[in-house]
């Protein structure tokens, strides 16, 4: 008998059918991959499932009995548990407060604080999920964090376990080690819901995949039976090329310098800390290091959200240290941003006013102090065609898209700007294997071209393929210049994790 059944669900958001009557079996003990493209539907059948979203039509079984969640609280109750992409954790509790949460241990009317922290202490030490019960939780690295939401799952007795994009922020050795905990959980008996983009993981870590297109199921696949080429063909309905087709480079002059950039954080270590780079025309720099080490605060610097605490910005010769962003445009940048909603885009917009942006004054969009329209129009037709945008028509919001297609919307525009300087954080992010093939291979046409690119990337798979040199940042500071020759998973991983003896 399944641990738990999805048969034929529905679920609708006004005109879009999201879910179109989608099955899903997994069994007890078993790591069960969902995959498929973006808007194919397996977000929305996560929240079915953990009763974040009420099915149209269709029903959930768990072990056999059909069951109907009015809430996550529902869903849990009934053992079911799920670790979202964005932490669900209070920052300035510690790890035992975290755990225990809405569900305390009480001596009369009070917390047992003791017994608290002690049943933490044995499921920690029971799962090897390594945790300081004491520690806060907003002084602990991602990894650890990731730890504590899987023992707040486990403190509740789930025995079913949803993770979604799990290993997003972690270093490879995180990842390994995560990967361990799952395969114990299973052997275990828990069963394990694992969403997931990376192809390469759902190799090494599932029993079985489903793969989900366009809102139905298309396959499910016993994974020590298949291979790469046949999952992705189910997901995507065509071969797809998962090497990156990369010649030798052939650099230029600096394009992109910056030369003892400091920038001051929250706490007594600057958030930056005299970080020198250079980017020539021709070559991909890669940025490695787990989030928070002071990446997005150089690209800020780097781009003109924020003024630097000291050192110097040159865009093709031009000093921009003290200038806005519309001067670093105006010297040669274009920018690809990590938050695509806050500032990649104008989310009112239609995406024919989104793609203009930055080319809105000039012809042929623009005749005098006057736009035309119809320009914007047909510019926008034309990139939502090259970069497979999934939109009704150029006129729609760009907030009623999907994550992967507002994404594509902000690539295409910036892609199109023909910049000398190309700065892309997170390029793929949230965008299937399809749409990242696309954009890797516009990344490689930038570099090809002659354009110096600053790539940006939590995915270290993504840094090693396209770049031509690797800088490793940790805890803001550049730990390590290393060329593409030098540049391996291991290596790479460890000067991530800060241990550049051991990297060396």
């Amino acid at each position: 008998m399944p641990e738990i059944e999805a048969l034929g669900i529905v679920k609708r958001y006004g005109g879009l059918v999201a879910n179109d009557g989608v099955d899903l079996s997994v069994d007890r003990g078993e790591i069960h991959g969902v995959m498929g493209e973006n808007g194919a539907g397996k977000t929305t059948l996560m929240s079915v499932l953990f009763g974040l979203q009420a099915p149209d039509a269709g029903e959930i079984r768990l072990r056999g009995a059909a069951v109907r969640f009015r809430s996550p609280l529902d869903a849990m109750a009934a053992g079911m548990g799920m670790v979202h992409q964005s932490f669900k954790l209070f920052a300035s509790l510690n790890v035992w407060e975290n755990i225990v949460y809405g569900a305390e241990p009480t001596r009369g009317p009070f917390i047992d604080r003791r017994a608290a922290r002690a049943q933490v202490a044995a499921l920690a030490e029971r799962y090897r999920l390594a945790v300081d019960p004491d520690a806060v939780v907003g002084d602990l690295s991602v990894g650890v964090r990731q730890r504590v939401e899987i023992l707040k799952a486990l403190y509740r007795d789930a025995r079913v376990l949803i993770l979604d994009e799990p290993t997003a922020v972690l270093t490879p050795q995180e990842g390994d080690a995560l990967f361990g905990v799952l395969r114990r959980l299973a052997a275990g008996g828990r069963t394990v819901l694992l969403v997931t983009h990376k192809l390469h993981e759902a190799l090494a870590i599932t029993d079985r995949v489903t793969i989900l297109r366009d809102g139905r199921t298309v396959a499910s696949l016993r994974t020590a039976e298949t291979n790469p080429r046949e999952i992705i063909r189910a997901m995507t309905g065509r071969n797809v090329n998962l090497n990156v087709e990369k010649g030798p480079p052939h650099v230029g002059a600096p394009r992109l310098t910056a030369v003892d950039l400091i920038i001051a954080g929250a706490a007594a270590r600057p958030a930056v800390d005299r970080v020198s780079l250079s980017v020539r025309a021709g070559e991909i720099v890669g940025i490695a290091g787990v989030a928070g080490n002071g990446q997005n605060e150089l690209v800020e610097a780097l781009v003109g959200l924020r003024r630097p605490d000291g050192g110097r910005v040159e865009i093709c010769g031009v000093d921009v240290k003290a200038a806005n962003v519309a001067a670093h445009r105006a010297a040669g940048l274009a920018y690809i941003p990590e938050d695509r909603a806050a500032v990649g885009s104008a989310l009112p917009a239609s995406a024919a006013d989104n793609l203009a942006m930055g080319f809105q004054r000039a012809a042929p969009l623009a005749r005098g102090p006057f736009v035309i329209p119809a320009a914007f129009a047909e510019r926008a037709r034309a990139l939502i065609r090259r970069y497979a945008i999934r939109i009704p028509s150029e006129r729609v919001a760009v907030g009623t898209l999907s994550g992967g297609n507002l994404q594509k919307v902000v690539v295409a525009r910036e892609l199109s700007h023909e910049a000398p300087v190309l700065i892309a954080e997170q390029p793929t992010r949230g965008l299937d294997i399809g749409a990242t093939e696309t954009i890797h291979e516009r990344l490689m046409a930038e570099r090809d071209s002659g354009r110096a690119v600053l790539l940006v990337s939590a995915e270290l798979s993504e840094i090693l393929a396209l770049s031509d040199r690797v800088l490793v940042m940790f805890e803001g500071r550049i730990l390590a210049d290393l060329p593409q020759e030098r540049a391996d998973e291991e290596s790479v991983g460890l000067l991530m994790a800060g241990r550049a003896q051991e990297a060396a």
